[in-house]
């Protein structure tokens, strides 16, 4: 005979291995670190304070 196998706990046991692979594509797809986004941020920051010195105004035509 078989052994016996209870059928609640091999749902669970399934449905948390599906979550914990859910989980590892999400860190992969959109994980950075604190470090990576502040310094993703001040790089932007840079560049438009960068971009905004270099614009031109142009007076109001009246």
């Amino acid at each position: 005979m078989g052994d016996i196998v209870n059928l609640n706990k091999f749902r669970k046991q399934k449905s948390r291995a599906t979550r914990e692979k859910q989980a590892e594509e999400n860190r992969v797809k959109f994980g950075q670190t604190k470090t990576q986004k502040k310094l993703n941020q001040t790089s932007a920051d840079k560049a438009k304070s960068k971009l905004d010195r270099k614009k031109l105004d142009k007076p109001d035509e009246e």
